[in-house]
C-alpha cells in the first residue's frame, strides 16, 4: 500500500490532497443572519438574539460549504452518502460580529480506517478581511462501514473526557427541548440543506429512525447552555468549544447537558468536560469547552 493512498474492498483513500487549500470563500456577516441562527437554535441570549454578536457555533455557517470538498479531496466522492459529522472542535480568537467581512478557506490534514468507519480531519481558518485569524475549526468526517486502512497525516485536537472527569461534581445541568420542527428552522439558518434532516423517507433509507435534528443544532444547544450558566452569558470569554458525536438527536427529545470542572493547560483558562444525553443514550461526548 502507498503512503498516496489506501484500499479496503475497492475504496481508494486518496493522500495525494492532504494539505491542499480549497479555493478561499468570502461571507458578509449581518445581524439579520446572526438573529435567525439564535431563534433557530432556541437560543436563550438576548445578545445572539437580537444579532449583536454570533453565537459560537454560527462559526460554521461561513465556512459549510468548505467542509465537504475537502473531505471528499481525500475520500471519494461516492462514499458523500456514507459521510456523518464525527467530531467538531472550535478555537475562537474572537466572536464575530455583523459587518464582518470574512475569509475561509480548509484544507484535508489525515486520515485514518477503522474495521467500523474511517475519518478523514479537515481544519478550516476564518480569518477577517484585515487577515487576522477569528477562528479555527477541525471537522472530522466519518465514513460509515468503510475502512480506508493505516492512513496518514495528522490527527484533530484531543479533547476525550475521563472517568475522573464524570466523577467529580457538576457544575451544572440543562435540559432543554428540541422543538418538533427544529430541523425545517436549522437548516435554512445554518445552510445545511442534508435530507436526512427534512426527509422521513430518505433518513431511514439511510438507515435511521427518521429525521434526525443537525449535529451542530444540537452542539449550539449546548454551547448556550455553557455560555449561561458558566461564563454570565459572554460570548467574548468562550476561547475553545468541542464534542464528538455518539448518537442522534430526534425532533421532539429532550437533551440534558452535564458540565464537570477539568483541567487546563493554559493558567487564567478554565476548562469543563461535558456530555449530552437523550432518551437514556449519551448523544454528544468528550465535550470540552473552555473559558477565558
Amino acid at each position: 500500500m502507498s503512503s498516496a493512498d489506501a484500499t479496503t474492498a475497492g475504496v481508494v483513500f486518496d493522500g495525494s490532497g492532504l494539505g491542499e487549500w480549497t479555493d478561499e470563500e468570502r461571507f458578509s456577516v449581518t445581524a439579520e443572519r446572526i438573529a435567525e441562527y439564535a431563534a433557530a437554535t432556541n437560543d436563550p441570549i438576548a445578545a445572539h438574539r437580537n444579532g449583536e454578536v454570533a453565537p459560537p457555533v454560527f462559526a460554521v455557517v461561513p465556512v459549510f460549504t468548505s467542509m465537504a470538498p475537502a473531505a471528499l479531496s481525500v475520500a471519494p466522492v461516492e462514499l458523500l452518502m456514507k459521510l456523518v459529522h464525527g467530531e467538531q472542535d472550535f478555537l475562537f480568537h474572537r466572536p464575530i460580529r455583523p459587518g464582518d467581512e470574512l475569509v475561509v478557506r480548509a484544507k484535508p490534514i489525515g486520515y485514518v480506517g477503522r474495521p467500523n468507519g474511517s475519518t478523514v480531519v479537515v481544519y478550516a481558518e476564518t480569518r477577517d478581511a484585515a487577515g487576522e485569524l477569528v477562528n479555527e475549526q477541525w471537522m472530522t468526517a466519518f465514513f460509515r462501514k468503510v475502512d480506508a486502512g493505516p492512513g496518514e497525516g495528522e490527527a484533530a485536537p484531543e479533547h476525550r473526557i475521563t472517568d475522573a472527569d464524570r466523577a467529580g461534581e457538576p457544575a451544572a445541568r440543562v435540559t432543554a427541548l428540541i422543538d418538533k420542527d427544529q430541523t425545517f428552522r436549522y437548516s435554512p439558518a445554518s445552510g445545511d440543506p442534508m435530507p436526512i434532516h427534512l426527509d422521513d423517507e430518505i433518513a431511514q433509507m439511510a438507515g435511521l429512525p427518521g429525521i434526525i435534528n443537525h449535529g451542530l443544532c444540537t452542539m449550539a444547544f449546548t454551547s448556550w447552555a455553557a455560555l449561561t450558566e458558566l461564563a454570565d452569558s459572554q460570548t467574548a470569554r468562550l476561547r475553545r468549544l468541542a464534542v464528538r458525536f455518539a448518537k442522534p438527536v430526534l425532533p421532539g427529545q429532550e437533551i440534558t447537558t452535564t458540565f464537570w470542572p477539568t483541567g487546563s493547560a493554559d493558567s487564567g483558562v478554565r476548562a469543563y468536560a461535558f456530555e449530552t444525553e437523550a432518551a437514556g443514550q449519551i448523544a454528544i461526548t468528550d465535550g470540552r469547552v473552555e473559558f477565558n
